[in-house]
């Protein structure tokens, strides 16, 4: 089981990092229309469009990147206490 909870941590630690690749993207003009960018969009944007609705924008500044990144951190923590009490 500690195995599985491993793979999982892992793979929504690399998720975490493509949100604020994507994030950092904003700040350089074009790099969302090359094609890492791209990419890193259809792997995000998903999961950052129902954060978008609820939150809507501060005059320039998106606080909804943020809000996903600490929601994606909670589940990560809920995980390790449900795999806690197979262990």
């Amino acid at each position: 089981m500690n195995t599985l909870f491993n793979i999982i941590e892992r793979a929504l630690e690399l998720y975490r990092w493509a949100i604020v690749i994507y994030i950092l993207m904003s700040w350089f003009p074009g790099a969302r229309e090359s094609s890492v960018g791209r990419f890193i969009s259809t792997i995000v944007e998903p999961y950052l469009e129902p954060f978008r609705r609820f939150i809507p924008p501060l005059g320039m500044i998106d606080i909804s990147p943020i809000v996903a990144l600490f929601v994606l951190q909670f589940a990560v923590n809920g995980l390790a206490v449900v795999f806690s009490f197979f262990m």
